[in-house]
């Protein structure tokens, strides 16, 4: 059955996960004490924080024999006063604010990494879990970020997140952060390190920027190298209580947090929203006086894509209602996503919204449970946005594909658009079903050897003879029995397939067959835009999305790409079709 979340008993709070105390060797005020830290964040309102001092778990440790050690003055009666009046000050603290204990691990390449754990799970657990992770145990308790040759990052994931922590690539974005600029790795090795099943969230800190080069944009799933969208939080780092008045960059305790919207304040809460693909539960801080962010809205402005789209209304009449459902079947065949019910992708145009929306939600769930096999777990709720009532979809990426509606119609996702899947497609989603070999102990020990892919960077040569990474090509054509077959390729994921006809394909497939039909025998003397190699053919938009059309000269012969959106522009295209290089 779809699961609907009772909005009104969530509430936002201020999270802090990326704090740093005097256990830490680079700290910047040694002197200041742990309640002075706890102080600091109650000042600041934060509802919950966590301890991750580098490669340490000292500094959570030492507040806690700090308290146990005054709990146990107070049982003999030997409390001093400045001694009972710290102990209430804790008391009162840790009694509206959740403090968890956890670590920044230093990995290989100096990549940092934070691990978060419940209050329930014991020091010693935690301090057994760094010795694992190759932390020697002279180091335990010196915080110093430069400790050797620990465990590599996708180790580090695997181990954290069985041993029950939340994983967070600290600053993945900045310095010692697994997706930090100019590194030199391949980028199979960033893939996997950002992409990993393990990785529960990235911290960043441009969380605040909007536009296509911020990290959360990058990550939102539109990436075809990138299919996985990742929750991304932001974290002050703080090495110091208050922010150092001569380097404005050295942040203090909460000046730069998230807030997330929480049913209650625990850790259990904060997992299973990183686990859910709800990604409008976290947004940077807001001021008080700031109008409050309406996503909705916002998701508009992105118009439709691989991962979201929208319908005005879902009447029968007019196929409206089947259209939605054909689309939760294509989203759970590829990547997952989220659809809009009740406006359409134009900003420009009059939200229509739903009239009885929880009626509403009520039968799309049973459309959903009724007519799409095997059985998907979606979430629906409403919000509002203008004034008007609409209805949110999450749907999964389905872990049992290929799922169909009405048994036998198989939906899949191109770019911004839903079809039914040809026999080739067919074949490779029930390929994806399949159970998949369990990987071997030492295929997780290098950076990229979960993907199969060698950490060394391609070469500028290499890179040059890359197709763009998003649209199809058209492969080669073949006459048979008077007719035109096209074999054609999906550049997001690889996918071949063959035997379309301009009959039979879908909306881009069709425009891009009835393009290359147009096209002259030899481009040299079409009116192409070269540079080098690499030609742009034409520049068209698709609603909010630019598109290319797009030829390669590969010896004495080309190759043809239709439909490229940005997200598949890279490397020397950037280039021709007039992008700065991300």
């Amino acid at each position: 059955m779809g699961k609907k979340k009772t909005r009104a008993k969530m509430h936002w709070r201020l999270i802090d996960l990326h704090l740093h105390t005097p256990a830490s060797g680079d700290y910047q005020q040694p002197e200041a004490s742990y309640l002075e830290v706890l102080q600091r964040a109650e000042a600041r309102g934060l509802d919950v924080i966590a301890f991750t001092d580098h490669n340490t778990i000292a500094g959570y440790r030492r507040m806690q024999e700090e308290i146990h050690q005054l709990e146990l003055l107070e049982k003999l009666n030997r409390l001093m006063p400045d001694e009972r009046a710290r102990l209430t000050e804790y008391r009162r603290i840790l009694g509206k604010m959740l403090v968890l204990p956890g670590f920044e691990l230093t990995a290989t390449f100096g990549f940092h990494i934070l691990a978060i754990f419940p209050p329930e799970k014991s020091v010693r657990d935690i301090e057994h879990l760094l010795i694992s992770l190759n932390i020697p145990t002279e180091k335990l308790d010196e915080g110093s970020a430069l400790i050797g040759a620990s465990s590599d990052v996708l180790t580090a994931y695997r181990l954290i997140n069985q041993a029950g922590g939340l994983v967070i690539a600290a600053h993945a974005n900045s310095s010692n952060g697994v997706a930090m600029r100019g590194f030199p790795l391949g980028g199979q090795t960033k893939i996997a390190y950002t992409q990993d099943p393990n990785l529960h969230a990235l911290e960043v800190t441009d969380l605040e920027v909007k536009g296509r080069r911020s990290t959360a944009t990058f990550f939102s799933g539109t990436k075809p190298e990138y299919p996985r969208r990742m929750h991304c939080i932001q974290g002050s780092d703080a090495h110091r209580l208050k922010v150092d008045p001569q380097r404005k960059k050295n942040l203090g305790v909460g000046d730069r947090v998230t807030e997330v919207l929480l049913p209650e304040t625990s850790f259990e809460a904060l997992l299973e929203l990183f686990l859910s693909n709800d990604f409008a539960r976290t947004r940077p801080q807001r001021p008080i006086e700031e109008p409050a962010f309406d996503f909705v809205q916002a998701a508009r402005e992105e118009g439709s894509n691989i991962v979201q789209d929208f319908h005005d209304g879902m009447s029968v009449r007019g196929g409206k209602r089947y259209a939605i459902i054909a689309d939760v079947c294509a989203f759970a065949n590829a990547n997952g996503g989220t659809l809009y019910v009740g406006l359409s992708s134009d900003p420009k145009n009059q939200i229509a919204g739903i009239q009885n929306p929880e009626g509403s939600v009520a039968q799309l769930e049973k459309e959903i449970n009724d007519r799409i096999s095997p059985p998907l777990q979606c979430t629906l709720d409403v919000h509002e946005t203008a004034g008007k009532n609409v209805i949110r979809i999450l749907i999964p990426r389905g872990d049992d594909p290929p799922y169909a509606v009405d048994d036998n119609k198989i939906y899949v996702r191109s770019e911004a658009d839903t079809g039914l899947a040809v026999r080739d497609e067919i074949v490779d989603l029930v390929m994806r079903g399949l159970p998949q070999p369990a990987a071997k102990a030492d295929q997780i020990e290098g950076p990229a050897a979960q993907l199969g892919e060698p950490v060394e960077p391609v070469s500028m040569e290499e890179v040059v003879k890359q197709p763009p990474r998003t649209g199809v090509e058209i492969v080669s054509v073949e006459e048979r029995s008077g007719g035109s077959y096209y074999t054609v390729r999906d550049l997001r994921n690889g996918n071949v397939v063959k035997n379309v006809t301009q009959k039979s394909a879908r909306r881009l497939w069709h425009y891009a067959i009835t393009s290359f039909s147009q096209y002259p025998d030899n481009l040299a003397k079409a009116n192409v835009n070269w540079e080098g190699e690499l030609g742009l053919v034409k520049r068209w938009k698709q609603g909010k999305s630019v598109r290319y059309d797009l030829v390669q000269r590969v010896n004495s012969d080309y190759r043809y790409y239709f439909g490229v959106t940005d997200d598949g522009i890279h490397g020397p295209w950037e280039k021709l079709v007039g992008r700065e290089d991300e």
